[in-house]
């Protein structure tokens, strides 16, 4: 029992030891903490600020702030359509025409990729549906590729003319895609049209054009250029580098199983 005691007592010593140390590096550390916040405080008094000169440099800088005339935004006749409409259905994010074929539609985003596929822009329910950007696209964070699907109508409506653009000859004839938002009312001249397809997840090595709904670096942006004009069924004159502005048009197409047919345009005015 009394080896038992000697034990305790030499571990509560110990115990005692170690506690003593650590309030001694405690007040040592609090005393540092002290010792330092006065010295930064000193080299703080110690900096002199010539009041006149901040002055005269922010008197300049208003200065020239003031000569910078307001950006103001002219709105087109189409803009101002646009934003009647979206009165009635803010889901409606632009207006895009082809002049000459049967494309003129507003075109919707919504918070997924399927109601719009069987809804016109007054939300009523239709086989036809509606022209629809890619749920993923984000206004906020804007990609280089807004990319859009329409459906391809037996009667010729919707996307169904972009079937035309196998042609060449339908190229040169139609050439400019007419986009319309809120804040630009701008062309696109199209730069690619191909076919393509719905691939499986397991296939490799094949060239998924709507996986690109929301190129950010330059490294996508030239994977899906050089793409884009590798699949063209003919040269279009026309190629896309980084910092343009792309939208792909996306519509159903039956030369294959999934099959799909893409028309590429880059913004060339606004």
């Amino acid at each position: 029992m009394d080896k038992f005691k000697k034990i305790t007592r030499k571990i509560l010593y110990i115990e005692l030891i170690i506690l003593i140390f650590l309030s001694g590096l405690y007040i040592v550390r609090y005393f540092l903490d002290i010792y330092n916040t006065k010295k930064q405080s000193q080299l703080l008094d110690n900096i002199q600020i010539d009041e006149n000169i901040v002055y005269e440099e922010n008197y300049n800088i208003i200065e020239e702030l003031q000569e910078i005339p307001s950006i103001e935004i002219v709105k087109t006749e189409r803009m101002l359509k646009l934003e009647e409409l979206q009165k009635e259905n803010p889901d409606i994010i632009a207006w895009i025409e082809i002049e000459g074929t049967n494309i003129n539609y507003p075109v919707l985003q919504g918070e997924d990729n399927d109601f719009y596929m069987n809804h016109n822009y007054k939300k009523q329910s239709i086989s036809s549906g509606s022209i629809f950007l890619d749920k993923d696209y984000s206004w906020n964070h804007t990609s280089s590729n807004m990319l859009i699907y329409g459906h391809n109508m037996k009667n010729g409506t919707m996307f169904r003319d972009l079937l035309k653009y196998k042609n060449k000859s339908y190229y040169d004839k139609h050439p400019i895609i007419k986009f319309t938002t809120n804040t630009y009312d701008c062309n696109f001249e199209i730069i690619s049209a191909f076919q393509s397809k719905v691939y499986k997840k397991t296939d490799k090595d094949v060239f998924k054009y709507y996986f690109y709904t929301n190129i950010s670096t330059e490294e996508e942006f030239n994977e899906y250029a050089q793409n884009v004009k590798k699949a063209s069924l003919y040269d279009t004159g026309k190629d896309a580098v980084f910092g343009d502005m792309l939208i792909t048009l996306s519509t159903c197409a039956y030369h294959t199983n999934n099959g799909r047919f893409v028309v590429v345009g880059k913004k060339v005015s606004s």
